[in-house]
């Protein structure tokens, strides 16, 4: 019975992946002062900022957030016949 006691759990393997973007000189001194003012770093920062977007869909996307031929509507003509 101690065996079971002693044994450790096996570390989860992560795979981890590099996004690379470019941020103009203001954008990246303005990040640094926030950060700086926050007492956080650059990279905890944005991670928490797309938080919602790199959680929820790992698996699978609902349909109704895919984007459809005709997605843009810049007026509603049901809202304008009805005025």
């Amino acid at each position: 019975m101690s065996n079971l006691r002693n044994k450790k759990k096996r570390r989860r393997n992560y795979k981890y992946h590099s996004v690379t973007f470019k941020l103009t000189s203001g954008q990246y001194k303005s990040i640094k002062n926030y950060c700086k003012a926050r007492r956080t770093t650059p990279i905890k920062l944005i991670k928490k900022s797309i938080e919602r977007f790199i959680s929820n869909y790992e698996y699978e996307v609902p349909q109704e957030l895919y984007l459809t031929e005709n997605q843009l509507e810049l007026f509603d003509f049901d809202e304008i016949n009805n005025s």
